[in-house]
């Protein structure tokens, strides 16, 4: 197995475990995400209401960033789900804050489900900005088991 395949693997398993700290609601998935610079070492990491009830985990690994000057554009986000395209609760979409934030590289578990946004667009729109969109479907079914309250 290539190294980037094991960090990989790593990281998607510590935004999973991010995930299952989400206070559960039955309007908002529970999501983790973790933040990896160029050299390997995490940089920040987030989960979806971590600091307010309509934050998500990507928003708020990035805020935590925020100012610090740090280069992303070697960077990895791991994101237990697809990034948003779309929200009604922030002016700006995950995608969006990940694209403004010049990361290059994407590593997703799975794929938003159409139970809040019906064609989500977030992958497609990442790697037609130049973003490396990597999906790994076998981590799909523990991030869906993290948010199996909304399929009840």
């Amino acid at each position: 197995m290539c190294a980037e395949l094991a960090d990989d693997r790593r990281w998607l398993t510590a935004a999973i475990e991010l995930a299952k700290q989400c206070p559960p609601v039955d309007r908002a998935f529970a999501v983790g995400a973790v933040i990896v610079g160029a050299d390997g070492a995490q940089l920040a990491f987030g989960y979806s209401r971590e600091t307010d009830s309509v934050v998500h985990a990507e928003e708020s690994a990035l805020a935590k960033l925020a100012g610090s000057g740090i280069d992303l554009t070697g960077a990895t986000i791991y994101s237990t789900l697809e990034p948003c395209s779309e929200r009604a609760s922030r002016p700006h979409s995950c995608t969006q804050l990940i694209l403004d934030a010049g990361i290059g590289r994407v590593v997703l578990a799975w794929r938003e489900p159409s139970l809040f946004v019906a064609d989500a667009k977030g992958a497609e729109l990442l790697a037609d900005a130049g973003v490396t969109v990597v999906e790994l479907p076998e981590f799909a079914e523990a991030a869906r088991a993290v948010n199996a309250h909304l399929f009840l």
